[in-house]
């Protein structure tokens, strides 16, 4: 990998570099997901030049009037013909299709950024989406919201929500994600770690 600090380079000084920021292109990140599973599972045709489209998964969480707690609720059922409407304002937590394992050797961290045919449409992300080496074993939750006024919004599984970007550190950290992270091995769509109690929507 040109990033590789078994060559010498330090992507923090790469010549070319001048905005002090090194993306993984397409080729690499490919490379880290025949290698270290980096993305499960993994979709040649989903890979950009520098980033990998995202796909929403089957599961969002949901506010409803009984209780200040979002609770769970299945859109596996809904399609683009038939979606699930995320009314004006509405707020939901949703996932991704796709899990991740960031490897921490060689050190990889990762952003989720919104697409921006979704902001058109008048969904908005909570820019939450920053992602350490070492996390691992988890589709990754977002916090999205219809900052549209007067239409609803459709989603869908399988909606390509966003891409992520992966970016090599100028050194292994000294602590591991999987070490001090909440959010390892969820394998759902999960609240804030301080309120781990997920009431299940009767209705679904």
């Amino acid at each position: 990998m040109s990033w590789s600090r078994s060559r010498g380079g330090n992507p923090l000084e790469h010549p070319n570099n001048t905005a002090n920021l090194v993306l993984l292109p397409d080729s690499e990140i490919r490379a880290l997901c025949q290698s270290h599973a980096l993305i499960h599972p993994f979709n040649p045709d989903r890979l950009n030049p520098a980033s990998y489209d995202v796909a929403l998964g089957d599961n969002i969480m949901i506010e409803v009037a009984e209780t200040p707690e979002l609770i769970r609720h299945s859109i596996k059922t809904h399609t683009k013909e038939d979606p699930y409407w995320l009314q004006p304002g509405g707020f939901i937590l949703a996932e991704t299709e796709e899990i991740f394992n960031l490897p921490d050797s060689p050190a990889i961290a990762a952003q989720f950024v919104l697409k921006s045919s979704r902001a058109r449409s008048g969904i908005q992300h909570m820019l939450a989406g920053f992602c350490d080496p070492g996390w691992h074993g988890s589709r990754l939750t977002l916090e999205l919201k219809n900052v549209r006024q007067k239409h609803r919004v459709g989603i869908w599984p399988g909606l390509l929500i966003g891409q992520m970007v992966f970016m090599p550190l100028s050194d292994d950290p000294e602590r591991s994600y999987a070490e001090v992270g909440h959010y390892n091995k969820h394998e759902t769509v999960m609240p804030s770690w301080e309120t781990f109690n997920i009431p299940v929507n009767p209705s679904a």
